[in-house]
């Protein structure tokens, strides 16, 4: 049965504190949902031109990278589906990515990224590619499995009859690198005629009203699939608008 979770940046804004994060895992559980998907910049210090970056994007961190999240994900009887990391620090430390998903019991780590990235150019969208499949290959090899997670700026044409996210799913392997499809993000563009092109292991998407119960008054669900096994839901905000973070991309210089 698939696992129903949501995803800790949405949530920036509500933990402020431990005790809001306490209480905001408490309703989460409470509302229906068994799990969580973490953000490497959530829980550990983030630099101050990451935290202006996501609060200009709507989607603000918080102050939780103090905090004990593996304490408080368990006492929270939640579990963590997934970790969001960057591809660069995956590349320079992979061991410390493996370590930090085993820590906290997962097996996916998630790649997406918000700056300095041309999906026009085909070149650079192969060579995104083979970087996925070579970290992909990397975690596999510690039983982690890699995900690449969409924004909109995929959707960018890298020729008259293809776009980036096309190149991306041909080019890259599938026994390294799977998607976590984010129909939010897809929305203005034609989401369903996307999935019908992804291998059976790849990922579907809806989307429906959050329970009020998550102290989110105003949140849309975008119900997803990840992997070959996990289901998780994400609670996006109304208030974060794809233009204003439209070139969010993995770093053209990740090393």
């Amino acid at each position: 049965m698939a696992v129903k979770a949501v995803q800790q940046i949405m949530l920036g804004s509500v933990m402020k504190s431990k005790a809001d994060a306490k209480e905001v895992l408490g309703k989460i559980k409470a509302a229906g949902y068994d799990g969580i998907e973490l953000n490497g910049f959530m829980i550990r210090p983030t630099p101050f031109l990451v935290r202006m970056l996501t609060k200009f994007a709507g989607m603000p961190v918080g102050k939780g990278g103090k905090f004990d999240w593996a304490t408080l994900v368990n006492e929270a009887g939640l579990s963590v589906v997934s970790i969001h990391e960057d591809l660069g620090a995956i590349k320079r430390e992979p061991e410390t990515v493996v370590a930090e998903a085993k820590t906290f019991g997962t097996k996916f780590v998630v790649v997406t990224g918000m700056y300095r990235f041309d999906y026009s150019d085909e070149a650079a969208v192969s060579q995104l590619a083979q970087d996925l499949n070579e970290a992909g290959k990397r975690l596999l090899e510690n039983g982690i499995y890699l995900l690449y997670h969409n924004h909109n700026c995929e959707l960018r044409k890298i020729s008259k009859d293809k776009t980036a996210y096309d190149l991306l799913i041909e080019k890259t392997n599938p026994e390294y690198v799977n998607f976590e499809f984010d129909s939010y993000w897809f929305a203005g563009g034609n989401a369903p005629t996307i999935l019908p092109s992804f291998p059976p292991t790849m990922a579907m998407a809806e989307k429906a009203f959050s329970p009020s119960l998550t102290a989110l008054a105003k949140a849309v669900r975008s119900a997803q699939i990840v992997g070959v096994k996990a289901a998780f839901s994400m609670l996006q905000p109304v208030y974060t608008l794809p233009s204003l973070v439209s070139n969010a991309a993995p770093t053209k210089n990740p090393e």
